[in-house]
């Protein structure tokens, strides 16, 4: 049971860029958020409640191809009694994967690695969820009791429905909902796609990364509703998990302007609904209660 008190953020990113270059960050757009980000900056950042919870746990998540960054994602868990759980990085496509997997988890503070990530929006492969050898590596996940976060663009979801077909087993978490083209307002083909991968049991969604995908200056909370009331038809509370997708929203209003509209959002849920959303689909997905928590508020 998740703290009835808490709120999990499912999914936010730390980097320090003497530590470990995030080419990523030299695209255009990206200046405000050049510079590194510790999770201190997060508790300076996150200090809105939502539904009166405040911030007790969080996942945080890879942002590049390294294994190397992965292990300092699980000690930065093992020293920050924030952070209940990572999802890191390992070459699913690689015939050595299940060892490197296996070094991860019994290496120190593994026992946070709780799912994996590739970063498929960047594939060029429309095929790439459907590769023998990255689905033998999705496997060699399952087998370890991992699950996998699938971080794709809207127009990718067909490989994700697949996958998620091929692979009924296989916890799979939907990173920022698909990315749903906000700013352009054509949600009709990502409203029929996200059904169709709702339907299968075994996958949940991230309530993230929507207001980069809107317009950054302008956005509303009438442009994410339709989202949100597409994702809540679709996969209800009990499947759905709050994430920030901190420090990446600084781009597009920052972690408490979209507390706020989550909140606003919720307004219609019930106490057990809201529950599921902002703690207990997260900490059942993650397996948060697992792992030592501190309870460090950032309050």
């Amino acid at each position: 049971m998740s703290d009835n008190q808490g709120l999990v953020d499912a999914h936010h990113h730390v980097w320090d860029l003497d530590v470990r270059p995030q080419p990523w960050l030299d695209e255009p757009g990206h200046e405000p958020i050049r510079r590194s980000f510790g999770t201190h900056a997060l508790r300076s950042a996150a200090t809105r409640s939502i539904a009166g919870r405040r911030l007790t746990s969080t996942v945080v998540v890879q942002c590049i191809a390294s294994v190397p960054e992965t292990r300092d994602l699980l000690a930065l868990a093992g020293s920050d009694p924030l952070i209940g759980a990572v999802v890191g990085w390992a070459d699913l496509t690689s015939p050595a994967v299940g060892d490197v997997l296996d070094d991860l988890r019994t290496g120190p503070d593994g026992r946070y690695l709780r799912a994996v990530r590739h970063l498929v929006q960047g594939e060029s492969d429309p095929d790439w969820l459907q590769r023998p050898d990255f689905e033998r590596g999705l496997r060699a996940v399952g087998e370890r009791g991992l699950g996998y976060d699938v971080l794709v663009r809207s127009h990718q979801l067909p490989q994700a429905i697949l996958l998620a077909q091929r692979l009924p087993d296989l916890p799979l978490v939907l990173d920022h909902a698909g990315k749903p083209p906000i700013a352009r307002r054509e949600l009709a083909e990502w409203t029929q796609q996200l059904r169709m991968l709702a339907r299968q049991p075994q996958v949940h969604c991230k309530v993230s990364g929507l207001v980069t995908e809107a317009d950054h200056d302008t956005w509303t909370t009438d442009d994410i509703r339709p989202v949100w009331d597409v994702l809540l038809s679709a996969f209800g509370p009990h499947r759905l998990m709050f994430g920030s997708d901190w420090p990446v929203c600084s781009l597009a209003g920052g972690w408490n302007r979209w507390a706020a509209t989550v909140e606003e959002l919720l307004a219609g849920c019930s106490a057990a609904e809201t529950e599921a959303v902002l703690a207990g689909t997260a900490t059942a997905f993650y397996r948060l209660d697992s792992a030592p928590q501190g309870g460090t508020s950032c309050s």
